[in-house]
């Protein structure tokens, strides 16, 4: 039996860095969406903390997930992302989930 693999992303942008961030982890959206293996991709910002920014993913196993991070699209981000932003990344296992 395969697991869905879940990857919750928070990141929380430099002073300044605000917009950029955000454009840099949009260009995220379609590709991740896009992939064969992604379940769900979406973004989050909670209003009341400018440039808090949360990526949920989901992906139908292991390879998919590990299909991702070697995509372009994350490659750039993963180039990218440390000048703009403080980031953290969960690995999560489902127990109850509907």
């Amino acid at each position: 039996m395969t697991s869905n693999v879940k990857t919750v992303g928070i990141l929380t942008a430099h002073p300044g860095k605000e917009a950029q961030l955000r454009s840099l982890v949009e260009g995220l959206i379609g590709p991740s969406r896009s992939e064969p293996g992604n379940l769900r991709y979406d973004l989050w910002t909670d209003p009341s903390q400018p440039g808090l920014f949360v990526i949920d993913e989901l992906y139908v196993d292991a390879d998919a997930a590990a299909a991702h991070q070697a995509s372009p699209h994350f490659q750039h981000y993963r180039a990218n992302v440390g000048a703009l932003a403080d980031r953290r990344a969960l690995s999560l296992q489902a127990v109850a989930v509907a």
